[in-house]
């Protein structure tokens, strides 16, 4: 049974194709990875199928009565609400459901039999309904939902305006799945989320019974929760059966399949042209030459998809740093409330250091301490002399609607126009991208504009918080890769041990210096 249909879409934005012509399915019970690289219109697909954006040709039927639960990652929460208050909320359309009963049962004084008859098998039919979606134990429900998720550690009476970016997502995921959607649309859910809750999640979707659609850069999480991928690109959508890797050996299987015919079309084509251009001044061949010439007109031209630009990363090396990066003596980081006990941490030149541990202990708020962004509670940080530091934050708030040219020209008024182009193009953003504002691009695309800043300014510290986020899979093999080959020191958060494991010489669990219950 289809769920949703997907007929001859097509989508752009300005003189940019994002879909030509492109036809989808989503049949009961089929769990889809949705994949390509950043910009392809993975997330324009998600939200045109939502009803968030109007395609430009083509229609979207999804079958009646059915539930859908998008996890879109810039949800809004609002100030004065608790996390306890959020997730209650997935249970509105029920408490809506049990209003309509009491209103039901205010009406039957006056009913005639007839009506009554009505009433009765209505209130029926919504304490099935009721029943079946554990209204009555909606405590539990949460409570079982938030643990998995981490978020019972971090307190359900805690605001959610003063959540970091990964608690605001896990309240957001939480909220989803214990709406219990028949479909659910997950767009990169394991940002934010720590090794231990992806690992929850992947159980959670392996045992789901229903469909979802999810876009995921983390391979090893993919493979091991999808049966589909739809792969997208070149303004296409196709159908792959299996995981990633499946789809892989597919994939470049029929591309040098099609690579080899075009090569043997276009000797074919090539030979036509010459005789033509021979033989059709002839009297003799001339009746030879239109013959040729009509079964090159006639041709099925084979092309071949544009090849996306690969990112290039290679940082740029400063004269060495002093022997201490940074140490720390007593530092007791938090906001309004300590986040650590007393740390006395030491970080010398040449060490390429992870912190890992679950979302809210205070990962990027030591990160900011050190560097000096903000005041810690208490205790002293000592830095080395001759640091030049490459910083990527995790989460730029502010909506910036400079085009990537402005972007990196303030910050190298020095370079010509060429200079700054190339730069981008370097790091994977094709002329599109490069005139865009940054404010409309993907948010892998946003990531790599902003690493391209880091790239092109001489550093020996890289200060990286959760640099993966968003990127693409050739994006993220390259920046592994130029990580690996940097002389410098690196201090890295990252949920990725896939990732890190290869490149750092450290690994310091911030789980083991938390004030909080983990």
């Amino acid at each position: 049974m289809s769920i949703l249909t997907v007929k001859n879409l097509s989508h752009g934005f300005g003189d940019r194709a994002i879909f030509d012509n492109v036809s989808f399915r989503l049949l009961k019970g089929e769990h889809i990875g949705l994949i390509g690289a950043n910009g392809e219109g993975k997330s324009t697909f998600m939200n045109i199928i939502t009803g968030k954006l109007e395609p430009d040709d083509g229609t979207i039927e999804w079958s009646k009565r059915v539930r859908v639960g998008y996890l879109d990652q810039h949800t809004s929460l609002e100030r004065g609400m608790t996390i306890y208050d959020i997730l209650k909320n997935a249970y509105q359309y029920l408490f809506d459901l049990e209003a309509e009963v009491t209103n039901i049962c205010e009406k039957m004084g006056d009913a005639d039999p007839d009506e009554l008859e009505v009433m009765l098998e209505d209130m029926g039919t919504i304490q099935d309904i009721l029943d079946h979606n554990d209204f009555y134990i909606i405590d539990a429900k949460i409570s079982e939902i938030a643990s998995g998720l981490g978020l019972n550690d971090i307190g359900l009476d805690k605001d959610v305006a003063d959540l970091s970016g990964g608690q605001r997502t896990k309240v957001l995921l939480a909220k989803l799945l214990l709406e219990k959607p028949d479909i659910l649309l997950l767009d990169e859910p394991t940002n934010y989320l720590d090794e231990q809750h992806i690992e929850w999640l992947k159980r959670y979707l392996n045992a789901y019974e229903n469909a979802f659609i999810l876009i995921s850069h983390d391979i090893p999480f993919l493979n091991s929760v999808i049966n589909l991928i739809y792969h997208m690109g070149n303004q296409e959508l196709n159908r792959y059966v299996g995981d990633y890797d499946n789809f892989m050996n597919v994939y470049e299987a029929r591309k040098k399949q099609v690579e080899s015919a075009y090569k043997k079309q276009q000797k074919e084509i090539d030979d036509l042209k010459d005789f033509v251009a021979r033989n059709k001044a002839r009297v003799s061949t001339r009746n030879m030459a239109m013959s040729r010439q009509k079964k090159l007109d006639k041709m099925d031209v084979i092309e071949l998809d544009k090849e996306k630009p690969k990112p290039v990363f290679n940082f740029k090396a400063a004269r060495t740093s002093d022997k201490l990066i940074f140490e720390t003596r007593d530092l007791v980081i938090g906001y309004d409330e300590p986040l650590s006990i007393p740390l006395n941490l030491v970080m010398e030149r040449g060490q390429k250091i992870a912190l890992v541990g679950a979302n809210g202990l205070g990962k990027t708020t030591l990160l900011r301490s050190i560097l000096g962004e903000i005041p810690s509670i208490s205790g002293e940080v000592e830095l080395g002399e001759h640091q030049h530091i490459g910083y990527f934050q995790q989460e730029i708030k502010e909506a910036n609607y400079n085009s990537c040219i402005e972007e990196v020209w303030q910050e190298f008024p020095s370079y010509t126009q060429y200079e700054v182009r190339a730069a981008l193009a370097r790091c994977g953003l094709t002329t599109k991208h490069i005139e865009s504002k940054v404010l409309v691009l993907s948010g892998g695309e946003q990531a790599k504009v902003r690493l391209c800043k880091i790239l092109n300014r001489e550093s020996n510290i890289l200060v990286l918080d959760e640099p993966t986020n968003h990127l693409d899979v050739d994006a993220k093999d390259e920046l592994k890769k130029a990580l690996k080959e940097y002389k410098g020191s690196i201090l890295l958060i990252c949920h990725e041990p896939e990732f890190y494991n290869d490149i750092v010489t450290h690994v310091w669990n911030c789980e083991s210096w938390t004030t909080k219950i983990i």
